[in-house]
């Protein structure tokens, strides 16, 4: 399994995947540096993740290969089809997956998304709006979310 790391403006990531695809991005609660030597198998991963954060991608191209049951791959799939810049609710996921009643399993599927940002699991939200948990922490969730939006706010000051 390969690994790098990459500085963001919210902190590091660590990445992991091999030749059969993408295994898994995770925010870190320590710094590291974005690290100099990237594996083939990652180059196109820490490019567009790298592009992202710079504004100019709003769409991921790669090959994923995350570690879960098959109800949560399921979950996953649904997640990557929520449209950059929108979101939805825990109960939109569950209706998609075809069975209102599974809500929190959906919930419990989005919370254990290994792959934070390409798999935006931060494009769900609580029905009222409010902003629920995420892994990565909610005020990363805030700012994922935020620099996503098509409105940005002026500060006056």
């Amino acid at each position: 399994m390969d690994t790098v790391y990459l500085h963001t403006p919210i902190g590091s990531l660590e990445i992991k995947g091999t030749k059969e695809g993408l295994a898994s991005v995770h925010f870190l609660n320590s710094e590291e540096e974005t690290s100099t030597k990237i594996p083939t198998t990652l180059q196109k991963t820490v490019e567009q993740l790298q592009e992202y954060f710079l504004g100019t991608r709003t769409e991921f191209n790669l090959k994923l290969n995350p570690e879960g049951t098959d109800f949560q791959k399921k979950v996953w799939q649904k997640l990557q089809e929520i449209t950059f810049s929108k979101t939805v609710s825990y109960q939109t996921i569950a209706n998609r997956l075809g069975n209102p009643k599974v809500i929190r399993a959906a919930a419990s599927a989005n919370g254990k998304n290994p792959i934070s940002i390409i798999i935006p699991c931060h494009r769900v939200i609580g029905k009222d709006g409010s902003l629920t948990g995420y892994a990565g922490g909610l005020h990363r969730k805030k700012w994922l979310l935020e620099h996503e939006s098509p409105v940005k706010q002026q500060s006056l000051f």
